[in-house]
């Protein structure tokens, strides 16, 4: 199978996206993901380019975007994964132009679409049909309040948060101002929402405060919530280790912030004496550098593999460390595996009494386990100072 013709199979409507990854050398882009879309009635393909911490979107006809996938294969990326409603496809690009194509009919159309069914009959704290500013002008709802087909996972994955709040509503005390900070907020769809289901619907005394380092999606979003009054929701250019606006906080949500920016952020909770921490850790890159145990080399050989490992083995430790400071801490699933492979959360509360013999006990565990694997993380190291 050439290029050419595992993209006439896949380049329609029903393709669901391809990812794009594994430069070939350090440029700019790091990686692209592709996705239809619909503009007045016409098919195009979004190709969403990674560069630093900003993503660069532009739109394509299908000969366009073929012509350009050709191009960045051959020239820039060694790897794609491809997946539509009905198979998946691979390209594994070599020197020389040599390329290894692959597809497969998987036939799991009729199961998506029972779950599409499944999902559009679930009641959601944001319910479909029911028009909500905030999402329509971030473009997941329409005016009359339809979910915007391509923005359905937005709209699960926003419910999914809010489920995570409901369950934390004991720890914040309704009769006075509760403080909760969005470390790395980006475009803020879940840093509305809660204010939204917190403010509007729950009836609490909040403040909240986003904080990220792009400046222009920052600006975005305080346009947004003054068009809506949202007096006590406030978002500001800033780094999460230097933030010091603040003397105490409630809640510390921190959602995506890559790598050990996490970890300050889950320090500076601590510091607080936040009552809650909801954190979905990104990019564990920290762990993947120094990683090392003879017993699971043969694991770590495989570089896939040994980047799960690391993700998985920095979260484990990040939960028991927050253990050792007390909080009662799980590791819950946020969204589906199908639509990010960022789907794990760590929610922490906040205990009463004396934590001292645990602390003492988890910290004696952490080490060995810690010495054993090669690691002392950013978060190991933020509480030992």
């Amino acid at each position: 199978m050439t290029i050419n013709e595992l993209l006439n199979i896949c380049m329609n409507v029903d393709l669901i996206d391809i990812i794009i990854s594994n430069v070939r050398t350090k440029g700019e882009v790091s990686k692209i993901k592709i996705r239809p879309i619909i503009m007045k009635d016409i098919l195009l393909f979004q190709a969403s380019q990674t560069v630093g911490t900003k993503v660069i979107h532009n739109n394509y006809s299908e000969e366009e975007i073929k012509l350009k996938i050709e191009k960045w294969m051959i020239e820039d990326f060694k790897q794609a994964q491809i997946t539509t409603k009905t198979g998946e496809g691979t390209i594994l690009s070599g020197k020389n132009g040599n390329m290894t194509i692959k597809y497969k009919n998987t036939g799991t159309s009729n199961k998506k679409q029972a779950e599409l069914l499944h999902n559009r009959s679930k009641k959601y704290i944001l319910e479909e049909g029911k028009p909500v500013g905030f999402l329509i002008d971030l473009g997941v709802m329409t005016a009359d309040g339809k979910i915007v087909n391509q923005k359905y996972d937005k709209f699960k994955q926003i419910n999914r948060f809010l489920e995570f709040i409901e369950d934390i509503l004991p720890q914040l005390d309704k009769k006075k101002e509760q403080t909760i900070i969005d470390f790395g907020c980006g475009k803020s769809y879940l840093t509305f929402a809660m204010y939204y289901y917190l403010k509007v619907l729950k009836e609490y005394d909040i403040k909240v405060i986003g904080l990220d380092l792009k400046e222009d999606v920052i600006a975005t979003c305080n346009s947004l919530k003054d068009k809506y009054s949202y007096d006590k929701l406030n978002f500001f250019v800033g780094d999460i280790a230097s933030y010091k606006d603040v003397d105490a906080v409630d809640m510390v949500v921190t959602l995506h912030a890559c790598d050990t920016a996490t970890d300050y952020a889950m320090a500076k909770a601590v510091t607080w004496g936040a009552k809650v921490i909801l954190s979905v850790p990104c990019c564990q890159h920290e762990a993947n550098k120094t990683l090392r145990n003879d017993l699971l080399a043969p694991v770590f050989k495989y570089g896939i593999l040994k980047e799960r490992m690391a993700a998985i083995f920095t979260d484990a430790i990040r939960a028991e460390l927050l253990e050792s400071k007390g909080y009662k801490t799980q590791i819950l699933e946020f969204i589906d595996m199908e639509h990010t492979p960022k789907n794990l959360l760590i929610r922490a509360i906040k205990q009463s009494g004396d934590k001292q013999s645990q602390e003492y006990n988890l910290t004696q565990s952490l080490d060995y386990m810690q010495k054993q694997l090669n690691l002392n993380l950013t978060l190991n190291q933020l509480f030992e100072n």
